[in-house]
Order: C-alpha cells, then structure tokens, then sequence
C-alpha cells in the first residue's frame, strides 16, 4: 500500500515527539502504512564540534534565535517539489477543523519546530510556505504544536479512525460543539442516561444530538455559531 501522507518532524527534542507519535491512532496509522511521520533531529545539521543551533539576536534583546545554517540544511535535504514547510509560529495561522483537513490532504508535509526566541527570518522568508499556531499562547518550543496538527490532520486520513462517522459529530463541525455522551450503565448513583438514548429511535436519537450541540455551542462558544448552522447530516 502506497503511503497516503508523508511527513517530517524537524526538532532539537526529538524523543519529545517519538512516544505521542507512536502511540494510539498514530501508531496504528503508521503501522498499517495510511501515515508515514519520520523525526529528525536539528543538531545533525549543526557545524562545529558543540553542534549550535542558536546564537544571540542581531539588535539586542532577550533570550536566542535558532541559526539559518542548520535550518537550511535541513529542510533542504528532505524537501521536494510537493513539499509543503510548515513553520509553528506564535503569530500563524490558527490551527482549524477546515485547516486540518486541508493538510491531509497534502502529499508531503514538512513541520519545523521553532524554539528559544524563534528562527532566522531568513529561514521563513525563503524556506517556509505555511505558519500555523495551535492557539493564542507561547510555548518552550514548537514541537508538542507540531504533533498536535499532525494528529487533527491524521483523522482525516481514510481508513484511520475507525469509525468514520466521528468525523461529523466532532467538535467544530458545521460550527457547532459536540453533544453530550453517556455508556453503560443506563442509571449510575441515581443518575439516568437520557430516555430518548436508550428509545432505538435513530431519527429522535439525531434531533436530540443536535439541539444539543445547538445548545452547547450557544453557552460555550457563541463566537463560533455561523449565521445558519447546517444540519450535521449534510456533512
């Protein structure tokens, strides 16, 4: 079987990544060949005897800036003319639901984990077609961001989950939170699961699920409702 995805992890930490790559659904998707995530480490690609991949910022100012030379080298030695670079920034784009099934459906991802201060502009000027962020918050560095793109993206590998219908009841889709969950047993310290579950009715099971969601989104998160939600039947 011809791999669907391919994708490299450039980082200074990565073991950081092997375990959360590994395990679970990502695991299992790169064991059955639907995904294909290699980790290289920056420092490989680093000069001199200490391997340094960072120095002081030109100007002034805190903290260190990771080298163009390393990052170059790099990114050139497995980029290809599908290869789409992925930078995780801060100031990217934040990282949606359409965002991630977008780049499933790429050929050959490339995710440069940032750290320190960030990377030589020069590095994004010229090697980066993509910034992502996965939310309004700074971490020590780009990494665990990068796995976690990959694994919204996985799910829209076909043959990855292993109920595809998850895809349309998750969060976020057609603008609307997920619907509560319940599993056996029906009554737990004199709680009731919701009659209508337990009816076999798949038709008031769906009207239910989706008032739900109606429900929970307008609590949670209003600023997410689109003017006129699509029923989740339709995606």
């Amino acid at each position: 079987m011809d791999t669907a995805l391919e994708i490299d992890l450039l980082t200074l930490f990565p073991v950081m990544a092997a375990g959360y790559l590994e395990e679970s659904m990502l695991g299992r998707a790169q064991k059955h060949g639907l995904l294909s995530v290699n980790v290289h480490d920056i420092r490989k690609w680093a000069e001199g005897k200490h391997k340094v991949t960072d120095d002081r910022p030109f100007g002034g100012g805190a903290g260190m800036v990771m080298k163009p030379e390393p990052l170059f080298g790099v990114i050139e030695s497995v980029k290809r003319e599908e290869t789409q670079v992925i930078y995780m920034a801060p100031d990217g784009e934040k990282l949606t639901q359409p965002l991630a099934k977008e780049l499933s459906q790429a050929k050959h991802l490339v995710f440069l984990s940032g750290h320190y201060e960030g990377i030589d502009q020069r590095v994004r000027d010229c090697l980066v077609d993509r910034e992502v962020s996965i939310g309004d918050y700074v971490l020590t560095n780009g990494t665990i961001a990068a796995c976690v793109v990959i694994d919204a993206l996985a799910r829209y590998i076909p043959g990855v989950l292993g109920e595809e219908k998850s895809l349309t009841q998750d969060s976020f889709t057609a603008s609307l939170l997920t619907f509560p969950q319940f599993t056996r047993p029906a009554e737990f310290r004199g709680m009731r699961v919701p009659e209508v579950l337990l009816s076999g009715n798949h038709a008031e099971i769906d009207a239910w699920r989706l008032a739900q969601r109606k429900e929970n989104t307008k609590s949670k998160r209003p600023d997410i409702i689109s003017p006129d939600p699509e029923d989740e039947s339709s995606h």
